[in-house]
């Protein structure tokens, strides 16, 4: 009798970590080697080999992950990802706080460029959550359940809303308020429609998905000045009183902004999720409500709207905040 031997999904996983890896490194080699195309494309090469080698930890920790179990999930996350730090891209058209330099000048790659390297903005905060989330850490992070009362969401409403308003009319100081806005807008949404909410967590006397969100949002702060910096195509900054003490391209005083935009990140897509019969990226939730499906039309109007909000912000971002462009 034969005997068929079939991988299981830890071979793929062991596969995955030691391809992310082998990729992560040989672009830090070529891009000190000035190698094209590593050095103009070295940082999406980074972030995304990064994204598949943590995901492939993941697993072999937990049995379960983005890229190996939640595959469609992933296919979803990226135009929304993009999406999602585009709407940061049109408020830097007024607060103008980064720019991009050394950008390929050919606009087909480029506006894959911009398409690749902002979809790994929220695959990189949840995997990194994700991951954290499997050390156990933070998990005595109880405290006395607090009251949450709607009668509160008003001022929540208030305080996103001005912190939309005051940066656009005031960018010179108030520009922080944009890394909180989303957060006092959309997290009353979750709580009171049933997404996952921090809300609800604080309610239950839980910080632990909190602290766990701050913390993913400072590493992949990190990560993303880290790989910044030594890359050709690159952001550089330009923000009011703090730049003077620097590490990497990015003000010491602005690290504080990456724990907020993880939370922000967390409350956007719970949103979202809202809209999809509350299923969402973690393995709690990703296939609930299986039996109910978008129509097709909404589909189509939504990938439509996808392509021409992309497309305009796209042109936006050429015309506005790139300052320089490569030929190599």
């Amino acid at each position: 009798m034969e005997i068929i031997i079939r991988p299981g999904k830890n071979f793929f996983a062991n596969i995955q970590i030691v391809f992310a890896l082998t990729f992560l490194i040989l672009g830090e080699i070529f891009l000190f080697g000035e190698k094209e195309p590593w050095v103009s494309w070295f940082y999406p090469v980074a972030w995304w080999s990064y994204i598949f080698l943590i995901d492939g930890i993941i697993f072999r920790l937990q049995g379960n992950s983005l890229i190996l179990s939640r595959t469609r999930e992933l296919g979803i996350m990226i135009p929304w990802s993009v999406s999602f730090w585009l709407f940061f891209e049109l408020i830097n058209l007024r607060l103008k706080n980064w720019h991009y330099i050394n950008v390929v000048d050919n606009l087909s790659l480029r506006w894959i460029g911009y398409f690749i390297s902002f979809g790994t903005v929220l695959p990189g905060i949840f995997e990194t959550y994700e991951f954290l989330n499997c050390q156990r850490i933070f998990s005595n992070a109880k405290t006395r359940p607090l009251t949450i009362s709607p009668r509160y969401f008003t001022g929540f409403y208030l305080i996103g809303i001005m912190g939309i308003v005051f940066p656009l009319t005031f960018p010179k100081y108030c520009f922080p308020l944009i890394w909180l806005a989303l957060i006092f807008l959309l997290e009353p949404i979750n709580y009171r429609y049933g997404s996952p909410s921090l809300l609800r967590d604080f309610e239950e006397g839980n910080f632990r998905r909190l602290l766990l969100l701050l913390t993913a949002g400072l590493i992949c702060g990190f990560l993303w000045e880290f790989w910044n910096f030594w890359a050709k195509c690159k952001w550089a900054y330009t923000i009011p009183f703090f730049h003077k003490f620097k590490i990497f391209e990015m003000p010491l005083a602005g690290f504080l902004g990456f724990p907020p935009f993880a939370i922000e990140a967390f409350v956007f897509y719970n949103f979202i999720s809202l809209f999809r019969f509350k299923r969402n990226w973690d393995k709690e939730n990703y296939r609930r409500c299986p039996d109910k499906t978008i129509p097709p039309y909404l589909k189509v109007i939504l990938i439509i709207g996808f392509l021409l909000f992309w497309g305009l912000c796209f042109h936006y971002l050429d015309l506005c905040t790139v300052k320089s462009f490569s030929s190599d």
